[in-house]
């Protein structure tokens, strides 16, 4: 019996042993399985990182031969590592309502400029046939008025050598009208949809000898849009590159190339004083 017994044990232990290992080889085979898949999600992290910042360098230089060369036609090219671009370039002009800024959000109390006349390089021929008609702005959205910016709009009208400038101040927001004397903006019902931005608020100028219109959100950030009842001069260029890289993952990049504005200097002591 003792014999049969100590047979019994030993194969009990032996028993034991093989549970063990396979307790330990399957604790092993996790560990090794997690390690290699987290290296394989690093690697694969790291493709698309690198293929993602080759696609977005595509689309960059795609934006700086347009600037560089001065195109006014679409462009295409590749680069060294089998990466490429396509660049659209569209004029912002018409009577077709459209975004100003390039499409871009407008940064509070950072005006930007309208053209009511074509821009020109030279002197002499600018600030002629000075535009006449109702100009519309279009802004905000639908997350309350008085989340949503007020305007100043500072018009520039009559002859060049003797130009009046006319104020504006419109806000959305019943609540600040009441101190600080704006005029109350026109709700666009429906909203009204240009350039993908659905805009809440609009306000209607009546414009004659226009030159020049300079729109300065307050109090928020703003999409702004613009219209006229006759046609607006070319504003600049709205550049969209897309840039893929030699995995076939794309980038898009789109930079609006206005034209230089007057000095803001100008602005505060000449259109804004009481």
């Amino acid at each position: 019996m003792s014999r049969k017994n100590a047979f019994l044990g030993l194969l009990n232990q032996k028993g034991q042993a093989l549970l063990i290992i396979v307790l330990v080889m399957v604790v092993a085979l996790t560990v090794g399985l997690s390690v290699a898949s987290r290296t394989i999600i690093n690697l694969r992290n790291s493709s698309d990182q690198a293929s993602s910042q080759q696609a977005l360098s595509a689309a960059e230089a795609g934006i700086e031969r347009a600037i560089v060369t001065s195109n006014t036609s679409n462009i295409q090219g590749g680069l060294p590592g089998n990466s490429s671009y396509t660049t659209t370039i569209a004029s912002v002009s018409g009577t077709n309502p459209f975004l100003i800024n390039g499409g871009n959000l407008v940064p509070k109390d950072d005006a930007v400029y309208v053209w009511l006349t074509p821009y020109s390089s030279n002197p002499q021929t600018q600030w002629i046939n000075p535009w006449t008609g109702s100009f519309t702005v279009y802004w905000g959205d639908a997350s309350g008025s008085c989340n949503n910016a007020a305007l100043e709009v500072a018009v520039i009208n009559g002859p060049k050598g003797a130009p009046t400038i006319t104020r504006y101040a419109i806000d959305p927001c019943a609540a600040r009208t009441g101190n600080n004397n704006f005029t109350a903006a026109t709700v666009s019902s429906p909203a009204f949809l240009v350039g993908g931005k659905s805009l809440t608020y609009k306000t209607t100028i009546s414009i004659s000898s226009g030159l020049l219109v300079r729109i300065n959100p307050i109090y928020s950030n703003a999409y702004i849009a613009t219209s006229g009842t006759s046609a607006l001069p070319d504003q600049g260029t709205t550049i969209t590159s897309t840039g893929t890289s030699n995995s076939s993952t794309t980038r898009k990049v789109t930079v609006f190339q206005g034209y230089p504005e007057i000095p803001a200097e100008l602005f505060p002591y000449s259109l804004f004083s009481p």
